[in-house]
């Protein structure tokens, strides 16, 4: 890759092409690569080339991902991609992956690194540390904390303890001291930080420091019973958080008793455990005084958040550790985590299997240093890390050379944690690859090494789509019904083991939807009683067009005395348009949507509506209108679905053709069934547009089904989707 240079507001940036850290790919298909670097100012243009693959991201320095544009006229799923990165707000190393997914099997291809060096100093933050006391130190008396600061004009340097009140810190030249008397915070464990602000306005915090004040002393953690633990992320835990009457409706699927895995990532623009303290102390001891546990769950610090677990990022992750513990000195008991879920997942990068053992010990290296950080904290918060039912039988991951002793990743993991929660995702527990058996050798090395509730089990209720095997991962298709009969059996099986800590259901969203079973006479969770419709959305709609066919919208929180269930998003191409039936174009469950399948140069207006979960419709949104731009491709469409069942299995039969023409289109078809099942298929249409899919066999004796598309594909045409007829058609039994 050639390297560049580019001057950015005067500074000297130089793009470097550097050997990667990790083994180049297979040259054989799938594959992305990056094949340049051009410059111009403020902006780095990347190019390369895919095979095999669809759907290429751009990671930039574990911070963020972005789309990239591709061109595949021929719909072979090979073809270039170009990405224009902005560097005004970047300053130092940059480290930037391309990455996209396989047609053949969904899952992930990445490229090399290339690594930026930019030069940049109107956006260089101060780099701020503290030199004094050191981690573990125990104050006594009146103590200077001295802090180091790298940057030119700094304006301010002020430290905090506990998450109190900021003390301005006196100093000049990189060197400033602040005193902190322990007498007026007691006999307690304490977190020191640390933060600068130069002239421009760049704010950088320290990495904590952790001591004892006066008589203070660690605690350790104490396993308990984490049955019936839900994972809640981020579009619903705020809400948790921001809107408290959403806590009546988690009342209705999570007992008294349960626990939270709450998903505490930024979200939105809000960072919940900063910005929103007091908040998310009212929740947590909301859920405290209904008996509950609540564990923060965390991932690497990064986006993608696997990333988390490389050397080179490992800072990230202890610090969303260090975020966890700092809220918790913050608070008040009844206020802090019990505590920390941790799901990093790195086995999703492709190097994972090739480069074995190197990313493994990376990972466990990681998970170490989280726990050091937990354990210098004297904090008691249980550390518990997801894990995949494989760890302990996949050949990545056995006889793995690890400090001074050769274990399985699971087992290297379970000496450490205190515990673990199986993402053991299948939708029958008895069998070689169902529940039971994929945890048996979890729950047998924890009794083992006698560690009692350790072992969590997890299955999965997502509507999972396009990953993997849809059909056998989740309850989803089987219903609540199926899913509680094979989790008797775990209960039955496991019952009897002191490190069975129980059952936890991935996740919140998709099992509060989840009905009993599918079809007529299923029956889905009662909400709680509403007086009144939502709020309009806190912020109107924003719109911009990624390309021909596709445009991003982001909005602003509506509040409810319940629960925003969703909000829906209108599209016309008429300006004056009045929300209705005919301008629904979706449905998002949080702050952004993103509207595919458009006609390319036209303006969109779009309005946004609240709608809570006993179906009242709170006020549109203002418009907004953008238009997309332009393509020389042509759109196709669905002309006409239908799904019928017969002999026990599920038909789809649809028709597609260009839009403008009405001419047939022997397009390329892949896509999944939906609701009573899951089979991905993939099927050409012939000279007619005709193509017919078949589903798994039906086994349950009432259900629902439909088809849903995920990607057409032909030679000169792209998908118009927006545009589909029959999209919602089922039949049902």
């Amino acid at each position: 890759m050639p390297a560049g240079l580019l001057r950015t507001a005067g500074a000297l940036v130089l793009a470097l092409a550097v050997m990667p850290t990790v083994p180049a790919a297979a040259a054989d298909p799938p594959s992305v690569v990056i094949d340049s670097s051009e410059t111009a100012p403020g902006v780095v243009r990347l190019a390369g080339r895919f095979t095999g693959a669809y759907d290429v991201n751009v990671v930039v320095n574990g911070e963020r991902i972005e789309r990239a544009r591709v061109s595949d006229p021929d719909a072979d799923d090979t073809g270039t991609w170009t990405y224009d990165l902005d560097t005004s707000d970047i300053d130092g190393e940059i480290e930037v992956y391309a990455k996209a997914t396989v047609a053949e099997t969904r899952y992930g291809t990445w490229s090399e690194p290339l690594r930026l060096k930019v030069d940049n100093p109107r956006a260089r933050a101060p780099k701020v540390s503290i030199a004094e006391p050191a981690d573990g130190a125990r104050l006594t008396r009146p103590t200077l904390v001295r802090v180091n600061v790298a940057g030119s004009d700094v304006r301010s340097v002020r430290i905090r303890v506990n998450g109190g009140s900021w003390l301005r810190a006196s100093g000049a030249k990189g060197r400033y001291v602040a005193l902190v008397n322990p007498a007026k915070y007691g006999d307690v464990m304490a977190s020191l930080e640390a933060e600068a602000v130069d002239a421009r306005g760049h704010v950088s915090l320290s990495a904590s420091t952790y001591v004892a004040l006066g008589s203070a002393k660690k605690e350790r953690p104490v396993p308990h019973r984490q049955d019936r633990a839900m994972w809640i992320w981020e579009k619903a835990s705020y809400n948790l958080v921001l809107n408290p009457g959403s806590r009546r409706l988690l009342e209705t699927v999570l007992a008294p008793g349960s626990t939270m895995y709450l998903g505490v990532d930024t979200y939105a623009g809000r960072d919940m455990i900063e910005d929103a303290r007091p908040e998310l102390r009212d929740l947590v001891a909301w859920a405290h005084r209904r008996g509950m546990k609540v564990h923060a769950t965390v991932a690497g610090g990064t986006r993608p958040p696997y990333l988390g677990a490389l050397a080179g990022y490992r800072d990230r992750a202890v610090g969303e550790m260090e975020r966890v513990l700092d809220y918790n000195f913050s608070s008040a008991p009844d206020e802090r985590f019990d505590g920390i879920n941790v799901d990093i997942e790195p086995y999703i990068l492709p190097w994972f299997n090739s480069a074995k053992p190197d990313v493994q010990v990376q990972w466990l290296d990681t998970l170490r240093a989280m726990i050091a950080r937990r354990d210098a904290s004297g904090q008691p918060l249980l550390f518990g890390p997801a894990v995949p039912r494989w760890l302990d039988t996949s050949a990545c991951c056995t006889d793995v050379a690890y400090g001074g002793t050769t274990r399985t990743m699971a087992e290297h993991i379970q000496d450490m944690a205190d515990y673990v929660a199986i993402m053991d995702y299948r939708d029958q527990a008895d069998g070689g690859a169902g529940i039971i058996a994929q945890a048996a050798g979890e729950i047998a090395y924890a009794e083992r090494i006698g560690k009692p509730m350790s072992v969590v089990v997890g299955v999965e209720t997502l509507d999972i789509a396009t990953s993997g095997d849809p059909s056998s991962i989740t309850f989803r298709e089987e219903g609540r019904d199926t899913m509680e009969a094979e989790l008797a059996k775990v209960y039955q099986a496991f019952s009897g083991s002191p490190a069975f800590a129980g059952v936890a259901l991935h996740h919140y969203d998709s099992y509060r939807e989840l009905p009993t079973i599918w079809g007529p006479s299923g029956k889905s969770p009662e909400p709680p009683a509403d007086s009144g419709p939502p709020t309009g959305v806190g912020s109107p709609p924003k719109a911009v067009a990624f390309d021909h066919a596709t445009v991003d919208l982001t909005y602003g929180r509506a509040h409810d005395d319940t629960e925003v269930g969703f909000y829906e998003v209108h599209r016309s191409t008429d300006p004056a348009f009045t929300p209705g039936p005919d301008t629904l174009a979706g449905r998002a469950r949080g702050l952004t949507h993103t509207d595919a399948g458009l006609l390319p140069g036209t303006a969109y207006t779009y309005r946004i509506v609240p709608v809570d979960v006993a179906g009242h419709r709170g006020p549109a949104s203002d418009p907004v209108t953008v238009t997309t731009g332009t393509t020389d491709l042509r759109p196709m469409v669905v002309e006409s679905m239908a799904v019928t069942v017969e002999g026990g299995v599920a038909r789809a039969r649809l028709r597609v053709v260009d839009k403008e023409s009405g001419e047939p289109v022997a397009a390329t078809v892949r896509g999944r069934f939906t609701f009573s099942a899951g089979r991905y298929v993939t099927v050409t249409a012939n000279a007619d547009g005709w193509a017919t899919v078949t589903s798994e066999a039906l086994k349950q004796p009432t259900g629902e089904v439909g088809f849903a598309g995920h990607r057409l594909t032909a030679p000169g045409h792209y998908w118009a989707a927006a545009y589909d007829r029959d999209r919602d058609v089922t039949a049902r039994w």
